[in-house]
C-alpha cells in the first residue's frame, strides 16, 4: 500500500456540505486490493486488540460492532484506515465519527475522507492510521499510546484555546461567520466592512491604553488606590535594588511579582523570611527587571469577570493540590488525582492533569517536602503557586454569591481601567459581603482574562462568558455578513463574474470579486492568475473595504480545499459541460454535476439558486436543494420556465430581442440585446446567455433597481480592462484579432459561433490544448477548429500539465485530420508569441485571426504591441 496525496477540505465541498472539515486521503493499495480483511489470517483479531474501542463503530450496520462485522465479512483496507483513523483522534480527545471511503475510478485506489477537528491533526491521524494499519499486515510494531500522545501534543499545539474557542462557537450558534487570521489566537468575526477581531479575549474595541494600563501592576494599583479601591499595600523594587526595603516597608507576609508578568508566571505568594523573598525576587526578574512588592494578603482566590463594563460571573478558584491519607506519598497521591476521569491533557478536559515542574518542586521545598514525603490525614497539600486551570487548579462557580456592592465595585473597577473584557483578581474570604467587610481586597485586573473556569467549572453552574462578548460586537439582529453571490459552472463564470460585480457596483456597493484571471477589490487588481479557489474568496471577504463579494467558484478549488465560506445568498450556476472530467476522481457528466452543485447547496434557506433551465444536469440540483430557486433560460417557451413562473417563480429569458425577467405571469424588460456592448450586437450568443443570470441575481436583492442593472449594462464594456481574455477584438488596419480564454470543446463551439456571425472574408483559428484534458477533448479541439477555421496555426508552449508538447500537438492533429477538408492549411509554431506574429504578417485583408489564449496576459501584451506599432507608423505616414 503506499499514500498517493492527502489533502485538507476546509469548507462546504463534494463529500459533505454540512461537515466542512474533512481529510481527503488518496490511497494505493497495489497488490492488497487483492487482500479484502477476511483473507487475511488473524488481521481482525490483531485489530481489536490494538484498538478494542472499535467495537463502538457502527459502520454502515447501524449497530455496536457493525463495523467489525464487515471486517469479518471482508473489506477493503481503505475502509479500515478511514474507521482506525477516526478512533485514533477519539482516543486523542477529538470525538469524530464521519467518514466516507470511495473509488477514484482506478482498480486499488481508493478516497480515504473523514472528518478532523484539528488540521494537522487530521493529517497525522491519515499517516498514523495508514501505520497502523501496514504493521497489521506486516506483523511489525505499532507504538500506540506514543502516536496517540504525539496527536494530543499536535492538538493543543494548533487548536484555539477556550477562551478563544467559545468566543467563536458562540459567534456560529448566532450565524456570525469566522476566519481564523493565524496559528495562534487572532479571529476574525464577521466579513467585509462588518469585520471585528479577537485575540483571546482581547477585542477590536478594547482599548490598547487599557490593556496597556492593566499590563502594568503599579499603574494599576496607583489607579485604583487613587479611586478608593481595596489593594494591598505595596512598593517597586527597580533595577538592582534588594529585598530589604519591602520587608521594612512592607513587612511580612508578602508576595513577590514582575511588574509586567500574567497566568502567575514569576510569582511567589506568603513570603517570611529573607531567603524565601530572595529567591522569589530571582524568580520573578525572570520576567523583568522591575518587580512588584505587596502584602500578602490572606483569604480565598476569586476570578470576576465584566464584559462591556457588566458584571458577568464570578468564581473561585483553587491552585492544584492533594490531600493527604496518611498512606501514601505526594507523588502517589498526584497520580491518583490524575486518574479523575475529568482531567485530560492540556484542555481536553474540564480539569488538567497536575504536572510534576520546577514549580511543584518549589512548594514542596518551601514547605519542607519532597515527592516521598507522607502528608497527614486529611492534610491539603498545595502543589502549584496560583490558581490556573492551565496548571491542574479547579474553579466553582459563585455567580450567584456576589453581594451587589461587590458587583458595583467589579463594574466601576473595569471602568477605571477602561476594560470593556475585563478580568479581576480579588483575595477576600467570601464575596457574599462587601469587601470592605471582609477586609479583601484586589490583587490584579487582567486582559484577556480567561474563560474556561465559567465556561467549564469543576463545580457550580457553567456560565456563557462568550455570550456577551459576541452581543457587545454584534448586538442582536446584526450578523456581520456581507452578500455573497457565488458563480460556477463549466463556461461563462468569469464574465457572469465581472458583469455582476460590475452592475454591484453601479448600484452603489463597494464589490471584491475573484475572477480567473485575478482578485479585484472595488475594480483594483489584487491578485493575478487564477484566482477561483478558496484563498481568493477569502481574500475577498477578509478586506475591511468590501461590502459585497462576487466569487467565481471553480472545480478545482472546490475538489481540493471546500468553499471559503458556509453560505451564501446567491449561487449561479451556468452550466455543466465534458472539461476536467477524468481530474481528480470526476469521472463522469454526473460527478462533475454533483461538484458544482456544492455552490447551490449552501444558499442560505431565504436566498436563490439560479439554475439553468437548458441545462438538464444544471436544472436538475433543484431536486437537492433547501433554498428558493430562479431559473434562467435562453427561450421563453422552455416548458420548465413556464412551469416555474406559472407557480410563481421567478426567472430570467432572451425574448423577443430583450433580456427580460420573469415574475411569475409579468414581464419586466430589462434592456434590447443590441444595446448591451458585450453582446456585440446579439451576436455572441453566449454572452446573452451570461447576461440573464448576472441581471438576475442582482434584481433578486431588491435594493438594486432595473434602472441600475440596465444602466450598468450599457456601461459593461468588452475589453482587456473590464473582459480579458473574453472576446477581446483588436482592430488592424485590414484585418481583426480576436482573443478568446476558450478552454474546452463547448467554449471553442461558442467562440466559433461568434467569429461566424462577424463578417469576414477569411477565418485563421491560433489553437492549443491543455495537457490535463483527456485525449478525446483535445481532438475535439481540432475537430471543431477544422470545421470553423479556413486556415489552423497550431501553437503549445504554455500549460502542458504532465504531457509533453509534441503529445497535445499530435492529438490536435489527428482531430484535425479527421474533419478538415484537404486543402486546410495546418502550421505548427509552438510559441505563442511566433504564431501570433505569424498570424500578423500574413493577415489577409477583411481576415479574423481568433486566438485561444490561456496565458490571457502575455497574449494580450503581444497584441496589444502589435497594435501600438501599427498605429504609430500609420501616424507616421
Amino acid at each position: 500500500m503506499k499514500i498517493i496525496e492527502i489533502k485538507i477540505l476546509r469548507g462546504p465541498n463534494y463529500w459533505s456540505i454540512r461537515r466542512p472539515k474533512l481529510i481527503q486521503m488518496k490511497i494505493d493499495l497495489e497488490e492488497m486490493e487483492n487482500f479484502p480483511t477476511n483473507k487475511l489470517k488473524g488481521f481482525k483479531e490483531k485489530l481489536v486488540g490494538l484498538l478494542p474501542t472499535l467495537y463502538e463503530h457502527r459502520c454502515s450496520e447501524g449497530v455496536p460492532g457493525g463495523f467489525l462485522s464487515r471486517v469479518e465479512e471482508g473489506t477493503w483496507l481503505g475502509h479500515v484506515i478511514e474507521h482506525v483513523a477516526l478512533e485514533l483522534q477519539t482516543l486523542a480527545g477529538m470525538d469524530m465519527g464521519f467518514g466516507r471511503t470511495r473509488t477514484t475510478g482506478k482498480p486499488g485506489e481508493y478516497f480515504v475522507v473523514f472528518d478532523y477537528m484539528e488540521e494537522e491533526a487530521g493529517v497525522f491521524a491519515a499517516k498514523s492510521a495508514y501505520r497502523l494499519v501496514q504493521s497489521l499486515i506486516d506483523n511489525s510494531p505499532y507504538n500506540l499510546e506514543e502516536e496517540v500522545q504525539q496527536m494530543r501534543v499536535i492538538r493543543e499545539d494548533t487548536r484555539l484555546g477556550p477562551s478563544t474557542k467559545s468566543i467563536v462557537d458562540e459567534a456560529v450558534k448566532r450565524g456570525i461567520p469566522y476566519i481564523r487570521l493565524n496559528q495562534q489566537s487572532l479571529v476574525q468575526l464577521g466579513y467585509g466592512i462588518h469585520q471585528k477581531r479577537i485575540r483571546a479575549t482581547i477585542a477590536s474595541t478594547t482599548s490598547c491604553i487599557a490593556v496597556d494600563i492593566a499590563g502594568d501592576k503599579e499603574e494599576t494599583k496607583n489607579l485604583l488606590g487613587a479611586a478608593e479601591v481595596p489593594v494591598p499595600k505595596g512598593i517597586i523594587l527597580y533595577g538592582d535594588e534588594n529585598v530589604q526595603r519591602a520587608i521594612e516597608e512592607v513587612g511580612y507576609p508578602f508576595v513577590i511579582k514582575p511588574v509586567n508578568g500574567n497566568h502567575g508566571k514569576g510569582a511567589t505568594t506568603n513570603i517570611t523570611t529573607y531567603e524565601q523573598a530572595e529567591k522569589a525576587l530571582e524568580a520573578a526578574r525572570k520576567y523583568g527587571r522591575h518587580v512588584i512588592c505587596e502584602k500578602y494578603i490572606t483569604g480565598f482566590d476569586f476570578r470576576v469577570l465584566v464584559v462591556n463594563f457588566k458584571f458577568v460571573c464570578a468564581a473561585l478558584r483553587t491552585p492544584a493540590s492533594v490531600t493527604g491519607d496518611g498512606e501514601h506519598t505526594i507523588e502517589w497521591l498526584i497520580n491518583e488525582t490524575n486518574k479523575d476521569p475529568r482531567r485530560g491533557y492540556g484542555h481536553e478536559k474540564v480539569l488538567t492533569q497536575i504536572k510534576i515542574d520546577d514549580f511543584t518542586q518549589k512548594i514542596l521545598d518551601e514547605k519542607g517536602y519532597t515527592l516521598n514525603t507522607i502528608p497527614a490525614k486529611d492534610e491539603l497539600v498545595l502543589v502549584k503557586p496560583t490558581a490556573n486551570l492551565s496548571t491542574g487548579g479547579t474553579s466553582t462557580d459563585v455567580t450567584d454569591e456576589v453581594h451587589p456592592v461587590n458587583i458595583f465595585l467589579a463594574e466601576r473597577i473595569a471602568k477605571i481601567i477602561g476594560l470593556d473584557i475585563c478580568g479581576i483578581d480579588i483575595m477576600a474570604a467570601d464575596l457574599k459581603r462587601p469587601l470592605s467587610e471582609t477586609g479583601g481586597a484586589v490583587l490584579e485586573v487582567n486582559a484577556a482574562p480567561g474563560f474556561r473556569m465559567h465556561v467549564e467549572p469543576s463545580e457550580g453552574i457553567a456560565r456563557n462568558a462568550a455570550e456577551p462578548v459576541v452581543e457587545m460586537l454584534y448586538p442582536k439582529g446584526v450578523n456581520g455578513r456581507i452578500p455573497i453571490i457565488a458563480i460556477t459552472g463549466t463556461n461563462g463564470k468569469t464574465t457572469t463574474s465581472r458583469l455582476t460585480a460590475h452592475i454591484c457596483k453601479a448600484a452603489g456597493y463597494k464589490v471584491g470579486f475573484t475572477t480567473s484571471d485575478g482578485v479585484y477589490i472595488q475594480n483594483q487588481l489584487m491578485m493575478k492568475g487564477d484566482c477561483t479557489g478558496p484563498k481568493s474568496s477569502e481574500f475577498v471577504l477578509k478586506d475591511p473595504t468590501v461590502d459585497f463579494a462576487v466569487l467565481e467558484c471553480a472545480r478545482g478549488g472546490i475538489l481540493k480545499n471546500g468553499l471559503a465560506f458556509t453560505n451564501c445568498d446567491i449561487a449561479i450556476v451556468t452550466n455543466v459541460t465534458a472539461d476536467h472530467i477524468g481530474l481528480g476522481g470526476i469521472e463522469t457528466l454526473e460527478q462533475m454535476a454533483k461538484v458544482k452543485q456544492v455552490l447551490p447547496e449552501t444558499v442560505f434557506p431565504h436566498g436563490f439558486a439560479i439554475l439553468n433551465a437548458d441545462d438538464d444536469l444544471v436544472y436538475n440540483m433543484k431536486r437537492d436543494l433547501n433554498c428558493q430557486i430562479a431559473l434562467f433560460s435562453m427561450d421563453e417557451n422552455n416548458e420548465r420556465i413556464k412551469r416555474h413562473c406559472k407557480k410563481g417563480g421567478i426567472a430570467a429569458v432572451y425574448e423577443n430581442g430583450y433580456v427580460t425577467i420573469l415574475k411569475g405571469n409579468w414581464k419586466i424588460r430589462v434592456e434590447k440585446v443590441n444595446e448591451i456592448p458585450i453582446t456585440f450586437g446579439g451576436k455572441a450568443i453566449h454572452n446573452i446567455m451570461n447576461t440573464l443570470p448576472s441581471i438576475l441575481a442582482c434584481y433578486l436583492f431588491r435594493n438594486i433597481k432595473v434602472e441600475d442593472i440596465r444602466q450598468a449594462l450599457h456601461t459593461f464594456i468588452p475589453s482587456v480592462s473590464q473582459t480579458p481574455g473574453r472576446l477581446n477584438l483588436f482592430d488592424f488596419k485590414n484585418f481583426k484579432f480576436l482573443a478568446d480564454f476558450a478552454h474546452n470543446p463547448a467554449g471553442l463551439n461558442l467562440l466559433c459561433d461568434f467569429v461566424n456571425r462577424l463578417d469576414s472574408t477569411y477565418k485563421v483559428g491560433i489553437i492549443s490544448g491543455t495537457g490535463d484534458r483527456r485525449d478525446e477533448d483535445i481532438r475535439e479541439i481540432g475537430r471543431i477548429s477544422a470545421k470553423n477555421f479556413d486556415e489552423i496555426i497550431i501553437r503549445q508552449d504554455k500549460h502542458l500539465r504532465g504531457r509533453t508538447a509534441e503529445e497535445i500537438i499530435s492529438l490536435l492533429v489527428q482531430g484535425i485530420n479527421e474533419s478538415k477538408s484537404s486543402d486546410l492549411p495546418v502550421i505548427i509554431l509552438q510559441k505563442e508569441s511566433e504564431a501570433i506574429q505569424y498570424a500578423y504578417d500574413n493577415a489577409k485583408p477583411g481576415s479574423i485571426i481568433t486566438i485561444m489564449c490561456d496565458v490571457i496576459p502575455d497574449a494580450l501584451d503581444y497584441i496589444k504591441k502589435l497594435k501600438e506599432d501599427e498605429d504609430k507608423e500609420n501616424e507616421v505616414n
